[in-house]
């Protein structure tokens, strides 16, 4: 059995509400807290875990998506007026010409989690 990541905890200001924020970033179902955690799943094998802390330091977790769900992420950012970029150091530049793949982006949440988003086209 090859290695993969099954979930990871994400440190958050208040769990539900960045569960909240990043499902609906994301276009995913969040279904609700499950004991501490504010669980969102991604795919059949990864789970964001967000747990509520008391001084969180951001994480950086990164995405692939297909072309359709890069336009559908980015359309929710700008609906939502979520600053993006396509620097790590500038999230809210506005742009979206990444410098390892064709189109991505970075994206924040209130604990200083970097989101980052990447396409193949």
């Amino acid at each position: 059995m090859p290695i993969t990541l099954n979930h990871t905890i994400v440190p958050a200001v208040d769990n539900e509400a960045a569960a909240r924020f990043f499902a609906s970033v994301m276009g995913l179902d969040y279904r609700g807290a499950h004991r501490h955690f504010a669980p969102v799943k991604v795919n059949d094998s990864l789970t964001l875990d967000f747990m509520s802390v008391e001084n969180p330091v951001g994480h950086h977790l990164a995405f692939d998506v297909d072309s359709s769900s890069f336009d559908a992420i980015l359309a929710r950012l700008h609906a939502a007026g979520v600053p993006y970029g396509n620097d790590p150091s500038e999230p809210d530049n506005g742009r979206i010409d990444h410098p390892l793949c064709p189109r991505g982006l970075y994206f924040t949440d209130d604990a200083g989690n970097l989101y980052e988003v990447m396409s193949p086209r």
